[in-house]
This record gives structure tokens, sequence and C-alpha cells, in this order.
């Protein structure tokens, strides 16, 4: 089946995947082996990626569920739930203490990473979130969906900054610069 989603870790020792089959798998940069399969996903898992620390995974897909992984361990941390549909796309904040996910519902989750607790429900966008980014600084999100925008939001008020559009169709990647001051984006429009 399909591989939906990649990252490496930190120290870019490990790289995890998700996919078709429910489960997030964490494999061995150098030699290509798996040393890890974590389970407990219900359907495809489209998003993943490590904590700044490399310590821990996050995790979204169709089941509707933010997952968080302890890589030590290979065991689940917590489910987050507060999604209403599958959950497209994932990320931590730079300095770990935060979530996003996004998805079906349109809505832009924050999470306490900590606590686990939701934060701030970003509502804007007309259909699925389909990518979801936090800024260099943990300031703001990125996020771009189905309705053919990308938005920016503040992630302390909950404010959405800046609304750009441009694309014609699902805007499927998203992100910032390193430097914070530009976002870049990718969509089913070939732009």
């Amino acid at each position: 089946g399909c591989v939906w989603s990649v990252g490496f870790s930190p120290n870019g020792e490990q790289i995890v995947s998700g996919g078709d089959d429910g489960t997030v798998r964490v494999w061995d940069a150098e030699s290509g082996t798996q040393s890890m399969e974590l389970a407990g996903h219900d359907g495809r898992v489209l998003s993943v990626g490590f904590s700044p620390d490399g310590l821990k995974i996050v995790s979204g897909g169709e089941d509707g569920t933010v997952r968080i992984w302890d890589v030590a361990s290979g065991k689940q941390a917590a489910q987050l739930e507060g999604n209403n549909g599958s959950v497209r796309s994932v990320g931590f904040s730079p300095d770990g203490a935060k979530l996003v996910s996004g998805g079906a519902d349109g809505i832009v989750h924050i999470w306490d990473a900590a606590s686990r607790q939701l934060t701030a429900a970003l509502v804007g966008h007309a259909g699925t979130v389909l990518s979801v980014g936090f800024s260099p600084d943990g300031a703001q999100v990125v996020s771009g969906g189905e309705d053919s925008t990308v938005r920016v939001w503040d992630v302390a008020s909950g404010a959405q900054v800046a609304q750009l559009a441009g694309h014609e169709g699902w805007v499927l990647s998203v992100g910032f610069s390193p430097d914070g001051r530009q976002i870049v984006s990718g969509g089913d429009d070939s732009t």
C-alpha cells in the first residue's frame, strides 16, 4: 500500500513513516532496516513527524485521532481526540510544546503537548485542511486546504492574520521558510 508520510528524526539517525496499513514504522536511516512498528490507528496513517528532541512521534490518521508515541518504549503515550473526521496533517512546534493538526473537519487544532489538551480550534477553511505547519519561532501556523486558500494563524490569540489566494485547486502542502518571512505552497493546480 501507499506510504503517506515520512520524516527524519532531528539527529538524522531514524526515519518515521505512516501508511495504508495503519501502522507507524521507525527505520534505521543508515541500514534501512525497520526498528519499530507502532500499531493503534484504525485506518491509514496520513501524517507523521518526530518531536524536536526526537523522543516522541506524532501521527494522524483516517480514524480521526492524533497519537503521540514514545520512541524509547515504542508505546503510545497519548491519543488526542477532537478532530471530526480524518486527520490529514500533524506536526510539533519547534520547541516541542505544542502540536498542530488539520483534517476533514476544516479546523486547525492546536494542542498542548504536555497536558494533551486542545488549546485552540481555528476555524476559517471551507473544506478539508490538507497541510499544516508551525513557523520557525512557533508563533504562527500556516494551513492549506481544499478551499484553495493558504491561511496564517497567530498561535497565542487564535486569530487568522492572513488569507492568501492564488491557487485554483486544493492546497496540498504548505511551509514556512527558515527565517519565517516567506511561505511556500503547492497544489493540485500544478503550482
